[in-house]
Formats: C-alpha cells, structure tokens, sequence
C-alpha cells in the first residue's frame, strides 16, 4: 500500500515537472485559428464539459447552439450552429481555437471568447457597472477549454 501511495506521488510529480503547465490567455498560440497544444496540460473530462456546456452559469453554449445529447436541458438556442456532430466537423485543435476564441477562425461571430483577456472595448466588472478591475480573467478556465473540447469531441452524428 505505501508503495503504490509513493509511486502515485512520484506519477504526479513528474507529470507536473514534464509540461503539464497553464498556458496564460495572452500566450495562446492559434494557427490558421486551430490551437494544437493542450491550454492546461491536462486532458480534458468529457462528463465535465458536458455540463459546461449545458450550464447557464459556465459556458451557457447552450444559449446558442443545440445539443441533442443534452436535450434535458431546456431553451436551446439557434443562433449558432448546432453542435451534433462538432467531433466529426472539426478537429481537436480547430474546437480548441474556437473555444478559446472564435473571431480568429470566424472573424464575424457573434460568439464571445471564453479564454481571452485583453483587447476588449470597455470590459465590465461583472454587473456592477464599473470597469474591470485586475481580477478580469478569461470566461472559463483553461481545464474548462479542455473538458469542453473533449466533450465536443465526442458528438458524432
């Protein structure tokens, strides 16, 4: 038992020290609008994105956009495309990219960018009706851009 304990240990130590570091929202690379490398270093949770994507308090993709797979979830929206079939459409690094910031592979979306901050006009803080202050950050993590990659992944038509 102490064995497996310490080994465990020394798994995640080492995992940590090989380069599963945070990639910071101003040092994404995007190529052509795809982004290739993992933003967290960690592979993504398809279970967590899915309720990224369907929460009203996260992503909120569903405002936008249909999902099928989570048609519990009511008011879906049909603004964006819908996302049936997204693993399929796109690769890994092009769902990467348009979740972290859409306008670069689509220039006139309306989708807002869920890992980005700066180059804004007038951000907020929140509903204050103050200017954003230094606690600004991006909309979701970047183990959320992850788990909501991995779930995109996932639907197939």
């Amino acid at each position: 038992m102490r064995v497996s304990i310490i080994t465990t240990i020394a798994a995640a130590v080492s995992a940590t020290a090989l380069g599963a570091a945070e990639i910071a929202p101003t040092a994404v690379s995007f190529e052509d609008g795809t982004v290739s490398q993992s933003l967290s270093g960690v592979a993504g949770d398809p279970a967590s994105g899915s309720e990224i994507v369907g929460s009203k308090k996260l992503g909120n993709c569903i405002a936008c956009h249909q999902v099928s797979d989570l048609a519990d979830v009511p008011f879906q929206g049909e603004i964006g495309p819908s996302l049936d079939g997204a693993g399929e459409r796109w690769t890994e690094a092009e769902l990467r990219g348009i979740v972290a910031n859409a306008k670069i592979m689509f220039e006139d979306t309306m989708m807002p960018s869920f890992y980005k901050t700066e180059g804004f006009i007038r951000p907020g803080n929140a509903y204050t009706g103050e200017a954003a202050d230094d606690t600004f950050g991006p909309l979701l993590t970047a183990q959320q851009i992850e788990d909501v990659v991995a779930y995109l992944s996932t639907l197939k038509e």
